[in-house]
């Protein structure tokens, strides 16, 4: 067996860590949502916490993917678009990255959004919903785009007239 060393690592890594921050991202938009639609003095504090979370986990999936995407993506890319299933990058990449910065955007402002007091303030509450909303269904769209950019890879690797040399 050959032990894995930081190199063969990396890759690997970064792809789970741009995920799993992005899961993590779209669980404290939740929670955001959840607190704004039961607003009270009580769960301000908590509210607020979970939007910097948004935000802090927004930007690690996108440093993460970024990562990932400059260094290791370009062979996958080869491999997707030489395969039976193409639209996983011509499609799906391209909804994927544009549909990211309004995510990336929106998380990086929903900590404004959650200054005000919601509890008091009806029309910060219903933007901290939207905004939070917005979030979690970008983002389960674009952790959905992943999983077929993923399986276009897979798919490009079993099929006889995609095999190319992977670096």
């Amino acid at each position: 067996m050959i032990a894995p060393t930081p190199e063969t690592l990396i890759g690997p890594l970064s792809l789970f860590v741009h995920a799993g921050s992005g899961v993590l991202s779209i669980l404290a938009a939740l929670w955001v949502f959840k607190g704004a639609l039961n607003a009270r003095r009580e769960n301000a504090e908590r509210t607020r916490t979970a939007a910097w979370a948004v935000a802090i986990f927004m930007a690690v999936a996108w440093i993460c993917g970024g990562y990932w995407y400059v260094h290791f993506y370009p062979a996958d890319k080869g491999m997707i678009l030489k395969g039976p299933w193409p639209f996983a990058h011509t499609l799906f990449m391209e909804i994927k990255e544009h549909l990211f910065f309004v995510s990336l955007i929106l998380a990086f402002y929903l900590p404004i959004v959650v200054r005000a007091k919601l509890y008091e303030n009806a029309a910060a509450r219903k933007l901290a919903l939207c905004v939070s909303l917005l979030i979690v269904l970008s983002g389960l769209a674009i952790e959905g785009a992943g999983a077929v950019i993923s399986y276009g890879v897979r798919v490009a690797y079993i099929h006889p007239q995609a095999k190319i040399t992977h670096p």
